[in-house]
């Protein structure tokens, strides 16, 4: 299968009941959160069922995901303390983050998260009994008390707020690379996804925003976000940064920007839309 030729987007069908034979099946390997590429192809892609075997790693689970034309797609999780096989190699998910194409990127992290799922939600948080796979859902079930466990995702807002054609833009006090970005963080219980943006906004740099709009979402396996994007318009206040979150926040000019997040993320995205509205002259 050419994976670099093929558009995820619309290829890619989800599933959670695997097959009980295919003809054709390839595997996203991960072993404590890394993941497992081989040095025969160029460029990283799903391990074929030959290369899984020649790998020779003892497999703890396996996880359908879903079929890709008439390929079954299996997340396999192996042991943790696995050495590398000759003629392979693992790298960590940060690795693939400008490696390979989004659509791509994005299954990838869909195995990623589940084998961290299963194997996070062996016993039962409530009575601590052990739990069991369910087989008509992603889900595990204690047999004691019933409770039942499903994969877990953390919404969050990325919000892009401007002042006119100025745009807010932060540097992140624990971040490792010398860049601006826009503002995010995690939904509350009790909060609707847009008091998480004023709220967010407000504890971050000390202003009020208003008409806030949705833009779009983003899959961030880092490790289980759900990030939904926003734009707002600046409404009142000064910049007072929250310094165990922030080193820096500016107001700047849409077309005098700092060092910008990459374009394959959705603070990047939204970057470039408030840029194209502000040089077409839109509100």
């Amino acid at each position: 299968m050419d994976w670099q030729s093929i558009d995820l987007k619309t290829a890619f069908l989800a599933d959670t009941v695997g097959p009980d034979v295919a003809s054709d099946s390839h595997f996203i390997v991960v072993s404590d959160g890394d993941i497992l590429g081989c040095d025969e192809h160029d460029i990283w892609q799903p391990l074929s069922e030959d290369e899984l075997r020649w790998a020779g790693l003892t497999i703890r689970s396996r996880h359908f995901l879903g079929w890709v034309n008439d390929s079954a797609i299996f997340a396999v999780e192996v042991d943790s303390d696995s050495d590398e096989p000759e003629g392979y190699y693992f790298e960590s998910l940060w690795t693939f983050l400008n490696a390979v194409n989004i659509d791509l990127f994005y299954l990838i992290g869909r195995a990623k998260q589940i084998v961290e799922w299963f194997r996070t939600h062996q016993f039962c948080g409530q009575c601590g009994s052990e739990t069991t796979r369910e087989s008509q859902d992603r889900s595990r079930k204690c047999q004691d008390c019933g409770l039942m466990f499903y994969p877990r995702l953390s919404p969050s807002i990325i919000v892009c707020v401007n002042k006119g054609k100025q745009v807010l833009l932060a540097k992140n006090a624990n971040a490792r690379a010398n860049f601006y970005s826009v503002l995010a963080g995690f939904v509350e219980p009790g909060e609707s996804i847009e008091e998480t943006v004023r709220r967010e906004v407000m504890e971050e740099v000390g202003i009020r925003v208003k008409n806030i709009k949705y833009f779009g979402s983003q899959s961030w396996p880092f490790p289980n976000s759900l990030m939904l994007g926003f734009h707002a318009e600046y409404d009142s206040g000064d910049i007072k940064i929250q310094e165990a979150e922030l080193s820096d926040a500016q107001w700047f000019d849409f077309d005098q920007l700092p060092n910008p997040p990459a374009m394959i993320s959705i603070s990047g995205w939204l970057i470039q839309d408030f840029i194209d509205r502000a040089r077409a002259g839109a509100p």
